[in-house]
């Protein structure tokens, strides 16, 4: 069996209400799919995080390397792909277009031996996970402390047990939705916070301390990803656990922060850190300086597919007869192609999501989505 083809299919939406984070706004929703494909017929499926175009040109470009090899050497793969384009990008679009393919890649080898990724992985230590609800942005034309306050309450009522707000528009505004969305929420829900890197770290410390009171689970992204110095000096001086790691791509990207203990929490995302391959490592370099790992999910069914086959492999840690159980990131925001993609939805009942246990991701794609929702000129 060998690699016969590489096709990316880039999926768009444009919102009808635009919404921001501290440090980008979203008026539609543009994702990339990639479909490596063999030349005995079998293909795989990964995701690309990040601007889907500029990671359409990066994957189609490490075609040229790719074409010929057998899918079943990932390891091998990796490392001829990485090392293509290393003098270029150790972190950024390099690494993001190289994970969907190595998704992708594992998509195959479990199709290929006929069980999900997770046993590839070492094994499932769990076939379902709690979510939390991701969204709260700052959405056009509304009230940001009313509107996340009401949508805190869609999520306790669609039975979530934890949700995630967006910060980083101002410390007073900021707390003032945080105020709001725990009084919605009640006391019996966890309420994680993501600044989006919109703050300095003054800014930062200061929300974190008067944040406090209201029991938050942790403080993602206070400030910019390159300002380590900086996560550590807030780590230090404000009460609430600090997560972040979302764009510290590989295991070279993750070896200071970790190391240096610059967060409590490390958010590797399995499409942007290097896929399965590099997210393994990543995991244990994490369990060897006693971090926790939340992935980071922020994609379509394929992303969150790929996510949940690797949490249901992740290690407890420390093990215990009741260890510390992953959660998954379960974005609640408007994206109509997110679950389209794929034949069966992956949905959450009372907050808690099955892990699939098919061969591969475990999905099956839907290809008249992928035609829906393409852009006019990829049609």
């Amino acid at each position: 069996m060998k690699i016969e083809a590489i096709r990316t299919y880039l999926l768009e939406h444009r919102l009808d209400t635009a919404f921001e984070s501290a440090s980008m706004r979203f008026d539609r929703r543009q994702h990339l799919l990639v479909e490596v494909i063999c030349d005995n017929g079998q293909s795989g499926w990964g995701e690309c995080l990040g601007p889907a175009r500029a990671n359409r040109a990066v994957a189609e470009t490490y075609a040229n390397w790719l074409v010929g090899m057998d899918p079943l050497e990932t390891e091998k793969i990796w490392v001829v792909l990485y090392n293509a384009l290393r003098d270029q990008g150790q972190r950024g679009l390099t690494v993001t277009a190289l994970s969907g393919i190595d998704v992708a890649l594992w998509d195959i080898k479990g199709k290929h031996f006929g069980v999900p990724v997770s046993t590839l992985l070492g094994g499932r230590f769990r076939d379902s996970v709690r979510a939390y609800a991701t969204g709260a942005f700052k959405r056009d034309g509304v009230d940001r402390v009313s509107d996340n306050a009401e949508e805190a309450s869609r999520h306790k009522a669609d039975g979530f047990e934890a949700m995630k707000i967006k910060i980083g528009f101002g410390v007073d505004e900021d707390l003032a939705v945080i105020r709001a969305v725990r009084k919605a929420m009640g006391d019996d829900m966890r309420l994680m916070i993501d600044g989006n890197h919109g703050y300095d770290t003054v800014e930062a410390i200061r929300l974190g301390r008067a944040a406090a009171e209201y029991d938050i689970d942790w403080f993602e992204e206070p400030v910019t990803p390159e300002h380590l110095s900086a996560y550590r000096e807030i780590r230090a001086k404000q009460p609430i656990p600090v997560a972040g790691g979302e764009t510290w791509h590989t295991r070279w990207g993750m070896r200071e922060p970790v190391e240096t203990r610059a967060v409590d929490i490390l958010q590797p995302d399995l499409c942007g850190c290097g896929g399965f391959t590099e997210m393994r490592r990543i995991a244990d370099l994490a369990a060897l300086h006693n971090i926790r790992v939340v992935p980071h999910v922020w994609g379509t069914a394929v992303q969150i597919a790929a996510s949940l086959q690797f949490i249901a492999a992740m290690v407890p840690n420390p093990v215990r007869v009741n260890p510390v159980e992953p959660i998954l990131e379960f974005d609640r925001t408007d994206n109509p192609f997110r679950q389209a993609v794929v034949t069966k939805p992956i949905d959450h009942h009372n907050g808690v999501v099955t892990i699939p246990d098919a061969p591969g991701l475990g999905i099956e794609i839907n290809r008249a989505a992928l035609e829906e929702f393409a852009p006019r000129e990829d049609t």
